[in-house]
């Protein structure tokens, strides 16, 4: 708080499930890293955890060169655009990274088909969440509750989700194409496994350092 509106004048692509440990492993074997660990839970299609968001940039990053694009971060983690210059505007990258956190609460909230939910899909948490009463205590395979209104899967629950962007402020004032590079702490959204609903809500954020590192915490690009 408190809401203010927010508008974005461009389109982007996101991730339609939180990025799996078969996609990260396979990043971690061609680039000789360690891999991070699954706490026993199991691997494939789970999403991935344990990682900072240095590591998902670098997973960023990796992806984009391996499809032939310009790669979307530098190695302070500022933007880039297509010609390699640091850029705030999200628009002008072309390679893969991580949602601002604008990006990832419209996509969260089902876009211009929104319903107006209170969850990402759902005003029942059970229906499209892994939260503390139904998880086990574990993450569970990406895509098996009800996506929302875009199609996307677990945006509320399963494991908290990296945003690009740094911690800010809100105001009531309107904004366009916001992007913060203003602090040291990163914003991550969604709730996880671990959370009851209040931290599910598609308004809630958190922020945590970029070296962060847990089993709650993953990332979709």
């Amino acid at each position: 708080e408190p809401s203010h509106k927010v508008t974005l004048t461009y389109d982007f692509y996101i991730g339609k499930y939180e990025t799996t440990f078969d996609e990260y492993d396979a990043f971690c074997e061609t680039t000789d890293r360690s891999k991070p660990n699954d706490e026993d839970w199991g691997r494939g299609c789970r999403p991935v955890i344990n990682v900072s968001w240095w590591d998902a940039v670098n997973y960023c990053n990796w992806l984009s060169e391996k499809e032939k694009l310009p790669k979307a971060y530098d190695s302070e983690g500022n933007l880039l655009d297509k010609y390699g210059s640091v850029t705030t505007d999200p628009s002008e990258v072309i390679g893969y990274r991580l949602p601002t956190e604008a990006e990832w609460e419209y996509a969260a909230r089902g876009g211009n088909k929104s319903e107006g939910y209170k969850y990402s899909g759902s005003n029942d948490f059970d229906e499209v969440a892994w939260h503390k009463d139904n998880s086990e205590d574990k993450t569970h395979k990406v895509g098996t509750k009800a996506p929302n209104e875009l199609g996307i899967y677990d945006m509320s629950g399963n494991v908290w989700e990296w945003c690009s962007d740094t911690w800010y402020e809100y105001t009531e004032a309107q904004i366009i194409n916001p992007y913060s590079t203003s602090s040291s702490d990163q914003i991550g959204r969604g709730g996880c496994w671990a959370n009851e609903s209040r931290y599910l809500r598609m308004a809630y954020r958190f922020k945590r350092s970029r070296s962060f590192a847990f089993n709650f915490l993953g990332f979709r690009i």
